[in-house]
């Protein structure tokens, strides 16, 4: 039987913009109350006045993922403030184009804390309040990049591959208590992630170097994180033919590596 999200309350970390906030949107959509968190109070207030214009429960609390004292504060005042939750979704984070050898040693543990540890406070701290109800849901953002490293982006796909193993492995240790978790896998989205890619970036755009056929909208992943809550999974992927080239490339490293170097080609040339 599906999960009736009505009057459920979940956690959204990066809910300002995105993929978080599309998610939040459709959570509030499904009956579900919505707790927003991120860094950005006005973006997140912009947010939360959508949801309640639309009928739906929404409350804003500023949040800096990297903090575990913060991401304990906010779960407390989402709790506090819309009930005992039934899931939390991780999904703060940001990439960066520039090879592994030119990225700075700060860069890295920068791109870590947020995405990789950041996501670990949250997945933890919610975790906890979970295993005593027996019940609930943890999601995190990775990304089909997770499963495979791309010139450029060494240092995000290493977080984004952290986050699924991560994920894989508290889904069986949870799973036993009643908890399910699950691992989110988006091809390229069209949110300022991009925008905010190529601010940090030494070069150009993965979006620009995306074909199109594999550009999706936020609203696609919301769709789909909303489907995965109401009929729990290991992975939530967005694209399958993505998922079926991902699979085919990692079990023929050869043909995998044909890829890439077209990739870093075409990669090149827009960086010229």
């Amino acid at each position: 039987m599906p999960v009736d999200l009505r009057g459920k309350p979940i956690a959204i970390a990066g809910a300002s913009s995105g993929i978080g906030k599309a998610t939040a949107l459709a959570c509030a959509q499904a009956g579900m109350p919505v707790a927003l968190g991120a860094r950005r109070r006005d973006k997140l207030e912009a947010v939360a006045r959508e949801i309640q214009q639309q009928g739906g429960t929404a409350v804003v609390i500023e949040v800096d993922v990297t903090r575990r004292d913060q991401c304990q504060a906010f779960l407390d005042a989402a709790e506090g403030e819309i009930g005992p939750l039934h899931a939390a979704f991780a999904n703060a984070g940001f990439g960066f184009e520039r090879p592994v050898h030119e990225t700075s040693m700060a860069d890295m543990r920068e791109i870590f804390e947020v995405n990789f540890f950041g996501t670990l406070n949250v997945a933890q701290v919610a975790a906890e309040r979970l295993i005593e109800r027996r019940s609930g849901h943890v999601l995190i953002c990775s990304s089909s990049i997770g499963k495979m490293a791309m010139p450029g982006y060494g240092a995000y796909c290493a977080t984004k591959a952290a986050q699924w193993h991560i994920g894989r492995a508290m889904r069986h240790e949870l799973k036993p208590l009643g908890i399910n978790v699950s691992t989110v896998h988006p091809i390229g989205t069209r949110t300022e992630f991009f925008d905010e890619a190529r601010r940090r970036s030494a070069g150009g755009s993965l979006i620009e170097n995306t074909p199109k056929a594999f550009i999706q909208p936020p609203e696609r992943v919301a769709r789909a994180i909303i489907a995965c809550l109401r009929r729990p999974r290991a992975e939530v992927w967005t694209s399958f033919p993505s998922r079926l080239a991902l699979g085919t490339l990692s079990t023929f490293p050869k043909l995998g590596d044909l890829a890439l170097d077209g990739f870093a080609r075409r990669q090149q040339r827009i960086n010229r």
